[in-house]
C-alpha cells in the first residue's frame, strides 16, 4: 500500500460534501495532527497536537483549517443551544449537565456520521414545531368565543350609537347592515323602535320595548272620577278671509279686536268666553282665514265641539270655506252655518244654501239637519239666535267634564313675553287647574306661577272649557301640545325626559325614505331665519315658505322661533348668509347695533302674505337669468388680408341684415360654430365704420381670432339677460 496515497472520507450522504484528507500523511504508526483554536477562551491562538508514532504534519494550513472547522462544528453544535431570551446579546447554554469531555474532539467523534445525523434538526421539523406552538399556546388549545346574548331595551327612538352600545356591537356593523337594506345612515341618526327591534333580533339579541310612564299611557279621561258637570261648549269660528269672522266675534263679546289686527287679517288664534242667556258660558276660538294658516284651522277643529262656518252673503263659498268644511268633517264636529252680511242688498241666501248642498250641508228648510243662521256683525242682527243655536247643539252633544280631577288640556297659542317669559294660552278640556300645580306641556314642564283669564284678570283656578294664559314654563311650548298636570315635580321631570328621548322628529330613518344617493339634483338654497311674536304665526309662516317649490331653488329655514330678535339671531344670519325675517317683532338694542355693524338686513312684516312675497323675490334673485339673443345679420368671407397694424382681416360680403361693430359674433364653418367672440372693427374702403348693410363688402376684424377661412360665415348678434321669477 502506498503510504502517500491520498485518502478521502465521506461524512454523510445527505451533506453531499467530501473532505479532502490529502493533507494527512502517515508513516509507521498511524498519527493525525489537527490544529485547534479556541478563541472563546483566549485571544491567543495555540496549537494542540495529538501525536501518534511515525506521524507527520502536512504544511498545507488552508486545507487543514477548513477540515478542522467543519469537523469541529459538526461534532459540537448539537451540544450547545441558544438561551430563549429577547434579542440582544445572545448567550450560549449547554444542554443538560456539563462535561468537559463532551467538547473534546476525537477522531471517533469526528467520523461518527450517524451521531451527527441524528442530532441535526431539519428545517421542516422546526416549522412543524412552530405551527404546533401557535395552535397550542402555553400548551393549551384556544378556547372558542361564545357570543353573549343581551337583553336590549328599545325606546320609541334611539340613535345608532346608543343601540350599538346597548348591544355591545360595533356601530360600523349596524351601519353596514342598514346599508345592505338600502338605508344610508351615520351613528348620530335616529331609528324608530320597529327598525331597532329588527336590528337587535338580526344580531342575535333579545329586544325589550321600554314601557311608557303610567301617566303617558293615559290618552284621554273618558271615565271621570271626580265631580262631573255639564261644561260650556267650545266653538271655533272658521271661514274664508275677510268674511267677517273676527267682526262677528267682536259683536258677540262687545269688543273691537279686528281694529288691532294688521291689514284686518287675524294672524293668530284668539280664545274668549261669552255669556248667553241664563248666564250660560260659550267658549269661542277665532282662527285666521288666510291660506297660510291651514294648520291653525286644523288644530282649531280638533279642540272644538261645534264649528261656526262664516260665509259672506255677497261672496258665497270660497277656497278657505271648503277647506274649513273638510277640517270639520275630518274631526267629526257638527257645523252651524252663519251667513254674515245679510243686511247687504246684494245678498244671495238661496245661492249659498244650494252651494252648501254639494258638501252635504243641507238647511232645515230644505229638509236637512244643518242649522243656518242669517246674521250681521256690523248691525248686530240675530246674534242671540246664533247663541241659542250653539247651546241647542251643545245640549244634543251632552258635553260633560270633571271639575275635581287633575287638569288636562291643549295649548292654543304660545309666545315669549319680554317681562313674563314663556306664556301659553291653555284650553282646559277636563279637570281643575290650580295655581302652584306642576305640569308637563309637550316636551317642557313647569309650575303654575300665575293664570290670566280672557278678560286679563288674575285667577287662582281654571275650570273645563276655560281658556287661560299660564306663566311658569321652563321654555315655550308648541301650539297644539297636550297639557297634563302631574302629582309633583319629579313626575313632571321624568315624563318630560321620556318625551324628549322618544318624540324627536329629526333624522328618523324609514325604509321608504329617499337615500342620500338619490339626491343628485342639487338646488340653490336660500337660508331663512324667522322670529315671530307667537308660535302659531311662526308655524304658519314656516309652512307657507316650505310650500314654495321650484326645480332650481328652494327655501331652507334654519331657525324658526318666537320672541324678540337678539344678537345670536343676527350672528347666525351673518354666518349663514340668511334672510332674517321679523314677524310682528323688533330687534333689541344690542341686536340692532350688531346688525348695523355686520351689515345684516332685517326685514319686518306684520302681514303674512307680504312676508311670503319677499321670500319669493329673494328666491327669484337666485335664479339664473335667461339669455335673449337678437341676430343682426351675417356676412360671408371671400378673401383674407393680412395687415401689419390690425393682423388678419376677413374680406367679407354682407348677405343678410347688417354687421355692427362691437357686437357679438360667431364664426360658422360647415354649419358648426367654431368660435364665439366680438367684432373688433369694420373697415369700408380703408375707413373704419360702425355698421355695414346688406350687399356691401367690408373687412371684419374679430377679437382674439385670426384663423379665418374662405366661405366662413360671420354672424353678428346682440344678447341680453332677462330676469326670471318664481
Amino acid at each position: 500500500m502506498d503510504k502517500n496515497k491520498k485518502k478521502t472520507l465521506t461524512i454523510s450522504s445527505n451533506l453531499k460534501k467530501k473532505i479532502d484528507t490529502s493533507f494527512i500523511s502517515t508513516s509507521g504508526k498511524k498519527s493525525f495532527s489537527v490544529e485547534k483554536k479556541r478563541p472563546f477562551r483566549s485571544n491567543k491562538s495555540f496549537n494542540k497536537t495529538f501525536t501518534a508514532p511515525n506521524a507527520k504534519i502536512n504544511p498545507d494550513n488552508k486545507k487543514k483549517n477548513f477540515a478542522r472547522k467543519f469537523i469541529e462544528q459538526q461534532a459540537t453544535k448539537d451540544f450547545i443551544v441558544k438561551d430563549n431570551k429577547p434579542a440582544g446579546k445572545s448567550k450560549l447554554k449547554l444542554k443538560g449537565p456539563v462535561d468537559k469531555r463532551d467538547f473534546k474532539l476525537t477522531v471517533s467523534r469526528a467520523l461518527n456520521v450517524e451521531e451527527i445525523e441524528i442530532k441535526q434538526r431539519s428545517l421542516a421539523s422546526v416549522k412543524r414545531a412552530r405551527l404546533k406552538e401557535k395552535k397550542k399556546p402555553d400548551g393549551e388549545e384556544k378556547k372558542e368565543f361564545k357570543k353573549v346574548i343581551k337583553e336590549v331595551k328599545i325606546p320609541e327612538q334611539i340613535t345608532i350609537q346608543e343601540l350599538s352600545n346597548r348591544m355591545a356591537e360595533k356601530s360600523s356593523e349596524i351601519i353596514k347592515f342598514l346599508f345592505n337594506m338600502k338605508v344610508v345612515a351615520t351613528i348620530n341618526h335616529n331609528i324608530d323602535k320597529d327598525t331597532a327591534e329588527y336590528i337587535v333580533k338580526e344580531f342575535g339579541h333579545k329586544p325589550i320595548l321600554e314601557e311608557k310612564p303610567a301617566l303617558e299611557n293615559i290618552k284621554s279621561q273618558k271615565e271621570f272620577t271626580g265631580e262631573v258637570k255639564t261644561r260650556p261648549p267650545v266653538v271655533t269660528i272658521m271661514g274664508h278671509v275677510d268674511h267677517g269672522k273676527t267682526s262677528l266675534l267682536d259683536a258677540l263679546r262687545n269688543a273691537n279686536v279686528v281694529s288691532g289686527e294688521h291689514g284686518g287679517i287675524t294672524q293668530h288664534i284668539g280664545a274668549y268666553q261669552v255669556k248667553a242667556h241664563e248666564n250660560r258660558l260659550i267658549t269661542f276660538i277665532d282662527t285666521p282665514g288666510h291660506a297660510a294658516f291651514t294648520e291653525m284651522r286644523a288644530r282649531g277643529s280638533k279642540i272644538t265641539d261645534v264649528v261656526v262656518l262664516v260665509v259672506a252673503a255677497d261672496d258665497g263659498i270660497k277656497p278657505q270655506t271648503v277647506e274649513a268644511i273638510k277640517h270639520a268633517k275630518a274631526a267629526n264636529v257638527p257645523i252651524i252655518v252663519a251667513i254674515n252680511k245679510c243686511d247687504l242688498p246684494e245678498k244671495n241666501i238661496g245661492k249659498i244654501k244650494n252651494e252648501m248642498m254639494q258638501y252635504e250641508l243641507i238647511a232645515e228648510d230644505l229638509s236637512g239637519d244643518t242649522l243656518f243662521v242669517e246674521v250681521s256683525a256690523l248691525k248686530k242682527i240675530n246674534l242671540d239666535k246664533l247663541k241659542e243655536s250653539i247651546l241647542l247643539q251643545s245640549e244634543i252633544l251632552d258635553l260633560k267634564a270633571s271639575y275635581t280631577d287633575m287638569a288636562r288640556g291643549v295649548v292654543i297659542e304660545s309666545k315669549i313675553d319680554k317681562g313674563k317669559g314663556p306664556v301659553s294660552t291653555i284650553l282646559i278640556s277636563n279637570g281643575k287647574l290650580n295655581k302652584g300645580d306642576y305640569f308637563i306641556c309637550g316636551d317642557t314642564w313647569g309650575k303654575i306661577r300665575a293664570m290670566i283669564n280672557y278678560e286679563g284678570k288674575m285667577v287662582d283656578e281654571a275650570l273645563p272649557s276655560m281658556p287661560v294664559e299660564i306663566l311658569g314654563m321652563n321654555s315655550s311650548a308648541y301650539a297644539g301640545a297636550e297639557f297634563i298636570v302631574t302629582k309633583d315635580e319629579n313626575e313632571a321631570k321624568e315624563l318630560t325626559e321620556f318625551r324628549k328621548n322618544n318624540t324627536s322628529q329629526n333624522n328618523v330613518l324609514a325604509k321608504d325614505k329617499t337615500t342620500l344617493f338619490e339626491n343628485t339634483n342639487e338646488k340653490e338654497e336660500l337660508n331663512i331665519i324667522i322670529k315671530s311674536d307667537v308660535q302659531g304665526s311662526s308655524e304658519a309662516l314656516k309652512m307657507a315658505i316650505t310650500k314654495i317649490e321650484h326645480k332650481e331653488v328652494e327655501a331652507k329655514i334654519i331657525l324658526s322661533d318666537i320672541g324678540m330678535i337678539n344678537e345670536s339671531d343676527v350672528s347666525l344670519a351673518k354666518a349663514s348668509n340668511a334672510v332674517l325675517i321679523g314677524f310682528n317683532v323688533k330687534p333689541n338694542r344690542e341686536a340692532k347695533k350688531l346688525a348695523e355693524e355686520q351689515k345684516v338686513d332685517i326685514k319686518y312684516f306684520n302681514i303674512i302674505y307680504e312676508a311670503i312675497d319677499h321670500v319669493e323675490k329673494c328666491l327669484s334673485g337666485l335664479l339664473e337669468p335667461d339669455i335673449k339673443e337678437t341676430v343682426l345679420g351675417s356676412a360671408e368671407i371671400q378673401k383674407i388680408f393680412k395687415v401689419s397694424s390690425a393682423g388678419k382681416i376677413a374680406g367679407s360680403k354682407v348677405i343678410s341684415g347688417e354687421i355692427k361693430s362691437k357686437s357679438k359674433a360667431r364664426i360658422i364653418r360647415d354649419g358648426a360654430v367654431v368660435y364665439n367672440g366680438e367684432i373688433l372693427s369694420i373697415f369700408r374702403e380703408k375707413n373704419q365704420v360702425k355698421e355695414v348693410g346688406t350687399g356691401l363688402e367690408c373687412g371684419i376684424s374679430i377679437k382674439d381670432f385670426i384663423d379665418f377661412k374662405e366661405k366662413d360665415v360671420i354672424e353678428s348678434y346682440l344678447s341680453e339677460e332677462v330676469k326670471r321669477s318664481i
